[in-house]
């Protein structure tokens, strides 16, 4: 039996508000900056200087702004289970660091998360979702759907910001919420998912059609 192969890609698609399903990735705050934008000053704001990655473009901007920062550390990684591990490692040096991966990746970390888990550290999370509006790829679907109840699973605290203009805020309530954590001996990761809908939709050269919301 021949397994379907996914279409080939182009760009990523992002759309203007009404257009389609999906939201402008631009916010209102910042005179239209980026989300990313957004949630990169939010992080220097709190004072993070660690990003570990699985680089993604959904997460092209905000990763671009640490790259270009000299004292933020960009991290690329070769599995995000390592991003886990150096997060762990960074709170044992006395700081909390980021990992920012696409929502495929979060398969890859399931094991590894018991590490903060039982360990009581905290660690925080920057997922860019795949398998939601407008998905093109049909592989990115079943992942992409079990992602918060997984998280949730693993005790992980999972936000999820309903707009552009919320990822910063949503990310900056995920910072505080682990850093009191940590203060009260309780540790743990948290979760910031922001969705196919904030970051578009990546357009096929076939012209292959978006799957169903509702079913794969």
């Amino acid at each position: 039996m021949e397994l379907p192969r996914p279409p080939p890609c182009a760009a990523r698609r992002t759309l203007e508000p009404g257009s389609s399903a999906l939201d402008d990735n631009r916010t209102a705050a910042g005179g239209g900056a980026h989300w990313g934008e957004e949630v990169f000053r939010t992080l220097r704001g709190h004072g993070i200087r660690f990003v570990a990655t699985v680089p993604d473009g959904g997460l092209r901007p905000f990763l671009e702004r640490c790259e270009a920062d000299p004292g933020v550390h960009l991290i690329t990684l070769t599995t995000e289970e390592e991003g886990i591990a150096l997060a762990c490692g960074t709170w044992l040096g006395g700081e909390l660091a980021v990992v920012a991966m696409q929502s495929s990746g979060v398969g890859n970390i399931v094991n590894m998360l018991g590490l903060p888990n039982v360990c009581r550290i905290p660690c925080l999370l920057l997922v860019s979702m795949r398998g939601e509006a407008e998905e093109r790829n049909r592989w990115q679907v079943p992942v992409g759907r079990a992602v918060p109840e997984v998280l949730a699973a693993l005790g992980v605290a999972v936000h999820r910001p309903a707009t552009a203009s919320d990822v910063a805020p949503t990310f900056a309530k995920a910072v505080a919420e682990v850093l009191d954590a940590a203060r009260r001996g309780a540790g743990g990761a948290a979760a910031v998912l922001v969705s196919q809908r904030i970051i578009g939709a990546k357009s096929f050269v076939d012209g292959t059609p978006p799957i169903p919301e509702s079913g794969a």
